[in-house]
């Protein structure tokens, strides 16, 4: 399940000041850690607490703006930041924390898998039946080039965090109303990475990944339908601390055409019948046959002694095609030897065999 919005769970918008947002926080914890008899009020306040420290904090918040979660985890409670609980409460949150395992207690630079993206791509109706190749432009995040997603200037690396050994972890000691508790929680000094960059990258300012504008050729399948997805693997965000990337999936749109209409596999058509009055629009369904009689019920003339009006008669007469490529010869060719009827019926009543006829001749 995705992971909601930091702004949606605070109920602020995108460009919230910083005392806005203090205030948003103040008024969301207030309704679960005192009296809430709610089982899962617990895992509610700690949400509340982890949207506000990453929003409270400018870079963190600099990160999930122009990342998302990814910027500051990987949405399965391991963040590259150690959110501590508010200091606006007491220490509240710590103590929660204490008693519901916290968040952020993991170490948090294990592999993460890129997140997924959607993209759409409009095709022609005969694209959609032939298949083809077409080009899709996407904004994915990427590793930095400049520095492979190191986030250190090329020739330079990160180095071991004094403080937590390069563990990324760090256990720490808190008193409180019930006791003493014990955490391990992310280093707050390496962020939980575990190494530090002494030598930030000056294109990307050590993230060590950046938006990139990308476009790249999808091939489509003949016969594919409106709305159905073409996956792209690896070609979505790539992944964090060697992660895999995550996949594209390219959603087809289908433009309409002037003379077929399509059914699953079939074709029909629709037909302009002059009238008397307006034109009427006739829908030709897929595998009419030559000869056949559709009427357009009271479009006829009127009954002179009173009676219900007269019809028209629409005959279908299929034209045969006089001049064929070889690759189209070949189709009829295939669709007559496959199909489940009489040949000496398709020869007599079916234009398959009227084509046939023509192409041997």
């Amino acid at each position: 399940m995705a992971k909601q919005d930091y702004y949606d769970i605070l109920d602020v918008p995108k460009d919230a000041s910083d005392e806005d947002i203090r205030k948003a926080f103040r008024k969301k914890a207030m309704q679960y850690p005192d009296k809430n008899k709610d089982g899962d009020a617990a895992e509610k306040f700690k949400t509340v607490n982890e949207a506000y420290h990453v929003l409270s904090d400018q870079e963190r918040r600099s990160k999930y703006d122009q990342f998302g979660h990814a910027g500051v985890g990987d949405g399965n409670g391991n963040f590259w930041q150690g959110f501590e609980g508010s200091d606006i409460f007491g220490g509240v949150g710590d103590i929660f924390d204490s008693f519901f395992g916290g968040f952020g207690s993991q170490k948090s630079n294990r592999p993460q898998r890129g997140d997924d993206l959607e993209s759409f791509i409009d095709l022609t109706f005969e694209e959609a039946v032939f298949g083809a190749e077409k080009s899709v432009n996407i904004r994915r995040v990427c590793k930095c080039d400049s520095c492979s997603g190191t986030g250190s200037e090329h020739g330079s690396s990160p180095v071991n965090c004094s403080n937590c050994k390069g563990s990324g972890q760090v256990k720490r000691s808190q008193s409180s109303l019930f006791g003493q508790f014990v955490q391990v929680v992310p280093c707050p000094n390496c962020e939980g990475k575990g190494t530090i960059i002494t030598n930030p990258c000056k294109t990307c300012n050590k993230l060590g990944y950046f938006r990139k504008e990308s476009s790249l050729i999808v091939t489509i399948p003949a016969g594919i339908d409106n709305g159905m997805k073409i996956r792209l693997s690896g070609e979505g965000n790539v992944g964090f601390f060697g992660g895999p990337s995550g996949n594209l999936y390219v959603e087809v749109r289908i433009k309409s055409h002037k003379d077929f209409i399509r059914n699953g596999k079939d074709i029909g058509s629709t037909i302009e019948i002059p009238t008397l009055g307006e034109p009427e629009q006739l829908n030709i369904p897929a595998g009419t046959q030559n000869d056949s009689v559709f009427s357009l019920r009271g479009k006829g003339i009127t009954d002179i002694n009173g009676g219900s009006l007269g019809n028209i008669k629409v005959i279908i007469k299929l034209v045969v095609p006089t001049k064929l490529t070889s690759e189209q010869k070949e189709i009829i060719r295939n669709l007559a030897d496959n199909t489940n009827v009489d040949k000496k019926i398709l020869d007599k009543h079916d234009w398959f065999g009227r084509i046939r006829d023509s192409m041997s001749r």
